[in-house]
C-alpha cells in the first residue's frame, strides 16, 4: 500500500457552545488550522504515483472559499470541534476529489495550531 499526503492551512474562529461558560473554548477564539489529507492505494498510476499531488488542490480551494477567515459556527452546521471538522473534511474529500481507480481517502488530520497536537479521522477505525 502506498500513500501520499498534502497539508493545507487556514485561519478561522469558532466556539463550543455546549461547554460550560467558564471553559475557555466556550468563548469565541481563533486558530491557525492545518489540514492534512492522506490518499492511499495499492496501484501506481502514470509515471508511478498514487495520484498527482495537484489532484488534492480542490480541498485547498474549498478551504479558502468556505472556511478561511470565517467563524466556523456560522458556516458549518455542526459544533466545530476538530474531531467533527476532520470527519466533515474526510467526507468532503471523498465526494469532492477525483481519485484514481483503487485509491481512497485514508485519513484527514486537523490541528488547531502549529504544535504536536492533532486529531485524525480514519473511516472504519475502531470507535
Amino acid at each position: 500500500m502506498y500513500s501520499i499526503s498534502k497539508t493545507f492551512s487556514f485561519e478561522a474562529a469558532h466556539h463550543l457552545p455546549s461547554l460550560p461558560p467558564e471553559h475557555k473554548c466556550s468563548r469565541v477564539h481563533g486558530h491557525s488550522y492545518t489540514v492534512t489529507v492522506t490518499v492511499a492505494g495499492s496501484d501506481l498510476h502514470g509515471p508511478g504515483w498514487v495520484m498527482d499531488f495537484a489532484g488534492l488542490n480542490p480541498l485547498g480551494d474549498y478551504l479558502a472559499r468556505v472556511v478561511d477567515h470565517r467563524d466556523l459556527n456560522e458556516v458549518l452546521d455542526f459544533e466545530p470541534t476538530s474531531e467533527r471538522l476532520a470527519r466533515y473534511l474526510h467526507d468532503w474529500c471523498t465526494a469532492g476529489i477525483r481519485l484514481p481507480a483503487g485509491a481512497r481517502v485514508e485519513s484527514v488530520r486537523v490541528s488547531e495550531k502549529a504544535s504536536s497536537t492533532f486529531v485524525e479521522y480514519r473511516p472504519g477505525a475502531a470507535s
